[in-house]
């Protein structure tokens, strides 16, 4: 990658981007040397629906301050995936679950956050692999915590053995937002999302619990179309090598990111031990 940038190649990285944050800082440096744009390759960062979502985090009504985010993002790859994937041999992807799915969930709630870097971080490896051909286990379980300097916290759970699952939700103190598929968005012409304000009404003696859900639809397609999460990360990232001016903001989240995935990490292999975070 720093050869490609050195000669004057934008970058396009698949995630997770780096092994650690020192590395990903040289790769960063190399591109800025160069005038060269880098980018990591989070599709749903560019779907007019996460548009529409901080919208609604930003009115101070929909969802108000934000609380609590949890997230999951999981699959069951199957023995075969066990045995000969490349994500559960330490020596390529020393992370496993957590650098390729992890990146997905710590970057939503970084991005839910405006980016603010949490103070302190746990992490726990709940199960882990050790093929013959790795020098050591990879997780294939891992849970996370996140703590923000306000009082508000995010947890993740991502997995390479549990069925697919891939929702986040933003719990705030007027109400909530709910994404069924935040990462790979369902097939369709609209991408989706719930709001929920649900009420507890006691009258005498006689009590509901009253459903109040709005379903929000934007108008853009889940996969194969122009209007399609890879069609938009294909035409940023155009646009900006095309421009010839490389915008600071992908590298810095790309940054932030890797650092939390790095401290949520060091966590879990110290006993999930609370770490204060210092970027």
């Amino acid at each position: 990658m720093i050869a490609a940038a050195k000669a004057g190649k934008h970058v396009l990285c698949e995630k997770p981007c780096a092994t650690n944050a020192m590395e990903l800082r040289e790769m960063i440096d190399a591109c800025e040397k160069n005038n060269v744009q880098f980018m990591d390759g989070v599709m749903y960062m560019h779907t007019q629906r996460m548009a529409k979502i901080r919208e609604a985090l930003d009115d101070g009504e929909t969802v108000g301050d934000i609380k609590r985010i949890g997230m999951q993002f999981s699959f069951n790859g199957g023995q075969e995936f066990l045995d000969s994937n490349i994500r559960t041999n330490a020596s390529l992807e020393p992370h496993g679950c957590l650098g390729d799915l992890g990146w997905y969930t710590i970057r939503f709630a970084l991005w839910a956050k405006d980016f603010e870097l949490p103070t302190r971080v746990s992490g726990r490896i709940l199960n882990s692999i050790h093929r013959d051909v790795s020098p050591a286990p990879t997780p294939l379980e891992f849970s996370g915590e996140l703590f923000f300097e306000d009082g508000s916290s995010a947890s993740f759970y991502n997995s390479f053995v549990t069925e697919m699952q891939q929702w986040a939700v933003i719990s705030g103190s007027k109400g909530l937002i709910r994404v069924e598929d935040f990462v790979l968005p369902y097939q369709g012409e609209t991408l989706e999302y719930s709001v929920s304000k649900d009420c507890f009404v006691v009258t005498d003696c006689d009590f509901v619990m009253e459903k109040h859900q709005q379903n929000v639809s934007v108008s853009e397609h889940g996969n194969s179309h122009a209007s399609a999460p890879e069609t938009n990360l294909f035409r940023t990232f155009s646009n900006l090598a095309l421009e010839g001016t490389p915008d600071s903001y992908w590298p810095e989240i790309s940054l932030k990111t890797q650092l939390v995935l790095d401290a949520c990490f060091d966590s879990a292999c110290n006993d999930g031990v609370i770490r204060d975070f210092f970027a």
